[in-house]
């Protein structure tokens, strides 16, 4: 796949170099009066245009981590600064407004909409964030074409392979000019091969157009793509630094 993958400035823009920032993070799970801690003080800062695997094996709290870097549930106590802003101090609609126009999801199910064409799957955020139905078109089809999938536009999910389609996830996270790509186990459901052309696309997104990435992976071959590693044991970072240097 040889698309070019120029995009448009990011529709939100940096207030500083620093994109991520948490401060002594803690978060439990409540049943009752039971209090179940999973995330024992988290602190991490994460620039702009850096290319970070987050890696950790089941119950290490990497989930429970995504869930809030992906502004999808809240701490416990402690501080989350996405992109400049403090989390904790968004009202609902204006935290859903910032996730929708900061962060670009891409899941290990690729969550695509069976019975609606590519080019709408990947039209989606923007038709949330108020634009038109022709423009959303528009540009939708313009990420389709840098992802490679150009042609596909009319064609739905179940008529393209599953490298295929988390290649219209990437897209749909695309499509808002996202500041960050926030991808959860992305090549999960893939097979070697195309888990190997999705990481280089994840590497030329970064490298080309210095799109910040933050993989969730449990996999040493996918972190391994990343230039910076944070691993969790049990609610807790015991190792933040380079890849080259980690033991994977």
């Amino acid at each position: 796949m040889n698309a070019n993958l120029n995009t448009n400035p990011p529709l939100t823009r940096p207030r500083s170099d620093v994109l991520i920032k948490l401060e002594n993070i803690h978060k439990s799970y409540f049943s009752g009066e039971v209090e179940t801690p999973v995330l024992h003080g988290i602190n991490v800062t994460i620039q702009h245009g850096e290319f970070v695997a987050i890696m950790g094996q089941s119950g290490s709290g990497k989930s429970t981590l995504m869930n809030i870097l992906g502004a999808l549930d809240t701490p416990t106590s402690g501080s989350y600064i996405l992109n400049g802003k403090e989390t904790s101090k968004l009202s609902d609609n204006e935290l859903a407004k910032v996730r929708n126009e900061t962060i670009g999801f891409v899941f290990q199910g690729f969550n695509l909409l069976k019975r609606m064409p590519l080019v709408d799957n990947v039209a989606l955020p923007l038709l949330y964030a108020g634009v038109s139905m022709g423009e959303a078109r528009r540009r939708a089809a313009e990420k389709l074409a840098q992802t490679g999938l150009g042609a596909f536009t009319k064609r739905l999910p179940n008529q393209i392979s599953g490298g295929q389609q988390q290649r219209v996830a990437i897209s749909r996270a695309l499509v808002c000019e996202p500041a960050l790509i926030l991808a959860d186990e992305p090549t999960g459901n893939l097979d070697t091969a195309t888990s190997v052309e999705i990481m280089n696309l994840f590497t030329r997104l970064n490298e080309e157009n210095g799109m910040s990435i933050l993989i969730v992976t449990h996999e040493p071959d996918v972190a391994k793509y990343a230039k910076r590693l944070v691993r969790l044991k049990d609610g807790l970072v015991t190792y933040d630094g380079l890849v080259s240097e980690a033991d994977l």
